[in-house]
């Protein structure tokens, strides 16, 4: 399968990162629109307007450069979306209306109760998308990679 339309969901994090170098590379090597979607979760409770324009400025410039790096790795134009509200729903609700022949996003991979590796937002987002999935993680050294491994 050739992916037409791919999307990747970002946060900002490592895991993130490599998500977004694998979609750019997917995208580059099949000649796929790659669409960038970031979900500004709204905290809960009060929040003083000023601090949420601030904040939307700072997420907007964020996306902006995220979107350079993906258009430099492929070499396209490439789209991106920023919206309020649910992570996992979001990217759900984006996948489906931008007809995304493939998702890419990151788990940053920390163990839940019962050995669960991926992250809430990316079992969901596996678990019900309407389209092939790629959950792509941080690379967390092994206990014998440390330091003193390459110690003389």
């Amino acid at each position: 399968m050739v992916a037409a339309r791919i999307c990747c969901a970002i946060d900002f994090s490592e895991a993130s990162l490599l998500a977004l170098v694998e979609a750019a590379e997917l995208a580059r090597w099949s000649g796929a629109e790659l669409r960038l979607i970031h979900v500004h979760a709204v905290p809960e409770g009060e929040v003083r307007p000023e601090a949420f324009e601030m904040s939307a400025v700072d997420l907007h410039r964020d996306v902006a450069v995220w979107r350079a790096e993906a258009e430099r790795r492929t070499g396209a134009l490439v789209n991106a979306e920023v919206v309020a509200g649910d992570p996992a729903t979001e990217i759900l609700r984006l996948a489906r209306h931008c007809d995304a022949d493939l998702l890419v996003l990151g788990a940053r991979g920390r163990s839940a109760p019962g050995g669960r590796r991926l992250g809430s937002v990316a079992a969901r987002v596996a678990r019900e998308a309407p389209c092939p999935v790629i959950v792509v993680r941080a690379r967390v050294p092994l206990p014998d990679e440390g330091p003193a491994r390459h110690a003389a």
